[in-house]
């Protein structure tokens, strides 16, 4: 049944709807909001959280929680989440700093137990956050990718949609749409074909991702001329967000480990 169990704490600020339950021993700190048929666990702490509908977090999870970075100075600073998300045992999402003012998380999305996302970072929708994975700050990641157990990724790193990052990998540079990687420090491998499949992309879509894939990098083309001769060849929408996702890139483009490796398919 709904309700507030007697052993919560509950900020009397908070903006709790009626359907919402709160678990014994839970903590709902300042500025929160939690939508309607969602579930806060036994010992889990939720502060300076906007929180949708039908979430779903897991006892001893740590929801909004203060920034682990030295710059920030206390300044009130939110964590915006979706709706239907699950968040497990032991996930610490931390809220925003001063540089972005907010973490931003869409819906559909699933945190396995002890993963953690750090301040300023943007997670599209449906994303899956693998057990013991790290997240830095200001990590953007799209929507419809997986991180595999144990990965990292470092600060201001982005992930494009439909990725699939591989147990136990480092992830330092920017991992276009539709790419597997893996590895210390992860390299290219090949594209997301399962995630292609699961998303439905017709078949004469995926192949021209594919050959644009071969054009970017193994092809021996300089990027700027790679990019060039595909824009001019007027790509699908999906290989022209890819060019985009790579030509904003601050941090530098991953590229393939071996030619012999670069269509290797990455499991979690």
């Amino acid at each position: 049944m709904p309700g507030i169990h007697p052993t919560a704490i509950v900020d009397p600020g908070a903006k709790i709807d009626p359907s919402v339950t709160i678990a014994p021993y839970a903590v709902i700190g300042p500025q929160v909001t939690i939508g309607a048929g969602s579930t806060i666990g036994a010992h889990s702490v939720v502060e300076y959280t906007q929180m949708g509908k039908n979430n779903k977090i897991f006892p001893g999870a740590y929801i909004g929680g203060a920034p682990q970075d030295l710059k920030y100075a206390g300044e009130e600073t939110m964590l915006v989440m979706g709706d239907n998300n699950m968040a497990r045992e032991n996930v610490t999402l931390n809220r925003g700093t001063a540089a972005r003012g907010e973490t931003t998380i869409g819906s559909n999305c699933l945190f396995m137990a002890n993963s953690h996302v750090a301040h300023d970072c943007v997670i599209g929708n449906g994303v899956i956050v693998v057990n013991s994975v790290g997240i830095a700050g200001h990590v953007e990641i799209g929507d419809f990718t997986v991180i595999g157990g144990i990965a990292g990724v470092h600060q201001y790193a982005r992930i494009g949609k439909y990725c699939m990052v591989g147990g136990g990998s480092m992830v330092g540079k920017d991992l276009p749409d539709f790419c597997n990687c893996q590895g210390d420090r992860a390299t290219l491998r090949g594209l997301n074909l399962l995630g292609m499949r699961r998303a439905g992309l017709p078949r004469e879509t995926v192949a021209a991702i594919r050959e644009g894939y071969k054009t970017l990098f193994l092809s021996g083309m300089t990027m700027e001329a790679a990019i060039a001769e595909l824009r001019a060849s007027r790509p699908v929408a999906e290989l022209s967000a890819m060019l985009d996702f790579i030509e904003r890139s601050k941090r530098g483009i991953m590229r393939p480990a071996t030619a012999a490796e670069a269509e290797e398919e990455v499991t979690i």
